[in-house]
Parts: structure tokens; sequence; C-alpha cells
């Protein structure tokens, strides 16, 4: 057999026209900023995806060089509200066409002052619904069944004690099947959550600002109910799932809590502003509810002696909703979308209107 010798790169064994090849293909690449590539960042697998169309530059290494790396970076990735648009950031950032955040939420946005520095916004609308959907339902079912507060238990009495034997009927839950579930928000997601809990023979009443069709609530047998107040006086879980707006500052506070029954459950997969939290703590205390499920605080994380981590009757999950990995990499692809529309000075498919009211 001949062998063939060919000139190569002592880098990695690549032939010479190969190496240059892909350092003009790198150098065609716009750059793009993240917070880093980690746990604390985006994913290594994620990473690969944002790799395969940008130059990346993390935040550690932009601050440690503004000078060379500010002025090339033109796309901003923004993932779990990192790294943050503040204006000191932005100001390192000359040549920035668009900021991408991940999610549908824009609170964390001051989306005039950006807009007025001529730079985009692009967010990820449709695709985290089903996996925040399920997480919704998740936090239900766990919450009535005292899930948590069981699997502790049973570490400690069985595990610790081999001769424990008895759980108590403090841990006795509530039946999902068959009973009522208010839905505060009725949009997306909150369609998707009545979907879904169609399937437990739930009674939903729902409130919105605008009541969906007579075909919508017919497909999940919904009720729309004009009156919150309604919908808080009959539900046994009461969901919130509305779009945050400066409006729904304190939706619920203690006038609300005190308007549902002592054993519903309060659900939250909207914003914490949403919750008077202190509010809630001394509802959870005092009984007049039974129980909350909390995907959302204020603020995130909560101070590690804030008391609604200690209330036996308070699930409290980090800001997990859209986790889950086929969820993560289509909000990657449509950061990846937007920012290459926006790069090339095309219609951005998910462009958030300047107007947008959060």
């Amino acid at each position: 057999m001949l062998m063939y010798k060919r000139k190569q790169n002592e880098h990695f064994g690549l032939p010479l026209n190969l190496i240059s090849l892909l350092q003009v293909m790198a150098a065609d690449k716009p750059w793009a900023l993240i917070s880093e590539v980690g746990e604390n960042g985006c994913s290594e697998d994620l990473a690969v995806m944002l790799k395969e169309h940008f130059q990346i530059v993390s935040l550690c290494d932009l601050l440690e060089n503004p000078d060379l790396h500010g002025p090339k970076i033109q796309v901003l990735f923004m993932w779990k509200f990192y790294p943050e648009a503040t204006p000191a950031l932005l100001s390192l950032l000359p040549s920035l066409r668009v900021v991408c955040s991940a999610g549908t939420g824009t609170d964390h946005l001051n989306i005039p002052y950006i807009h007025s520095l001529g730079v985009k916004i692009a967010n990820t609308p449709h695709v985290v619904s089903d996996a925040t959907a399920d997480f919704a339902m998740g936090l239900l079912l766990a919450s009535a069944r005292c899930s948590l507060s069981v699997a502790f238990l049973f570490f400690i009495l069985f595990y610790l004690d081999p001769n424990a034997m008895i759980i108590p009927q403090t841990l006795m839950g509530v039946e999902v099947t068959g009973s009522t579930l208010g839905i505060i928000g009725m949009g997306e997601i909150g369609y998707k959550i009545a979907k879904r809990s169609k399937g437990f023979d739930m009674k939903i009443l729902y409130h919105n600002r605008n009541r969906r069709s007579a075909v919508d609530e017919a497909a999940v047998g919904a009720t729309y109910c004009e009156n919150l107040n309604d919908l808080l006086k009959m539900s046994d879980f009461v969901m919130l799932s509305l779009r945050f707006t400066p409006e729904s500052i304190g939706l619920i506070g203690r006038r609300e809590l005190s308007l549902m029954k002592p054993t519903a459950t309060l659900i939250n997969m909207s914003r914490g502003l949403v919750i008077d939290q202190d509010a809630l703590v001394q509802a959870l205390q005092s009984g007049t509810i039974q129980a909350a499920a909390l995907d959302v605080t204020y603020p995130e994380p909560l101070p590690r002696d804030h008391p609604l981590l200690y209330l036996p009757n308070a699930l409290i999950t980090p800001h997990m909703g859209i986790s889950s990995t086929n969820t993560a990499k289509k909000i990657v692809q449509k950061m990846v979308d937007n920012a290459l529309a926006a790069v090339k000075g095309l219609p951005i498919p998910d462009e958030v209107d300047p107007q947008c009211d959060m």
C-alpha cells in the first residue's frame, strides 16, 4: 500500500490549508457575548450551538480586556438573565446590534433605554410553553400530595430508623382529580396548563384580560370568570400564569388570599412580584390557605433566612419551569436565528416591540 505524506501543521495534525480555511471561517463569524460556559452559565452542549455561528466571548474575558473585545461584539446572549444588560455593560459594546434573551419575559430588561442606543431586543416565545406547563402541573401535584415532605420524612424515619412504620396523618394529601383549578392568565402557557389539567378531570375556571373564544373554552371545558374574586373563592388550586406587567405587581395580596378557601393551594409560574410575599407568609402560617408552590420569588434566590424557606407548607423551586434539555436547545436555536437576522440586517423573527410594557 502506498502511503502519501501531506505537509501538516504541528497543531492537531491538521493540514495547513485546512487550518487556514478554519481561521478564515472563524474570522467571518460575528462576535457575541455570553456570561460563561459551565455550571453557572451556558452549558457546554448549548455553547457548541452558539459557536457554530459566532465567536464567543465570556463576560470575564470582556471585563479583563474591554478595549480588545468590546468593539467587536454585536450580540449579547442573555441566559438565565445573565449577563445583565446594565448601562455600564452596554457602554462597553459600541457595535452591539441585539440583545437576545432566553425565555419570554422581558421584565429584566430596560427596554426604552436599550432601544435608545439603537439596539434591538429579541426573546424566545412559544418554545417554552410546553415545559413550563409540564412543570406547573408537577408543582400542583407535588404540593397536593406533600411529595417533598413525605420523601424527606421517609429518609429520616426509614433510613435512620429501620424500625419506623408510621407516616404521620398530617402528611395526608388532597385529591387533584375532580378538584377545581383557577387559572389567572390564560395565554399560551395558561391554556396548555388547562389542557393538562383536563386529564385529571379538573373543573377549570380562568380569569384573563381578554376572554378566549368559545371554541377554546369548549376544548378544555373552561369557564370564564370576569371577576377575579369569584375565581379565588371557588378554586381548590389557584395557578398564576399571567404575563408580568407593572399592573400585575401585588395582584395577590392579603385581601385576595383571604378570599381563597382554607384548603386551597396557590401556585406561581409568573413572577415573584405578582404576590405580596409578606402577606403570603402570614396566610400560610395562619392557615388562611393550605399551601403554596412557587417557581418564582422576589428576589431570586430568596435570602437564606427568608421565612418562606422554612414553612412546611411552602414548596419552592429555583425558577426552573423551562429547564428541560429539549427546551433549552429550542431556546438557543431561536436565539441564534434572531441574532443572525439582526447581524445581517434582516427582520428579527422574535423582535420585542419597543413599546412593550414589560
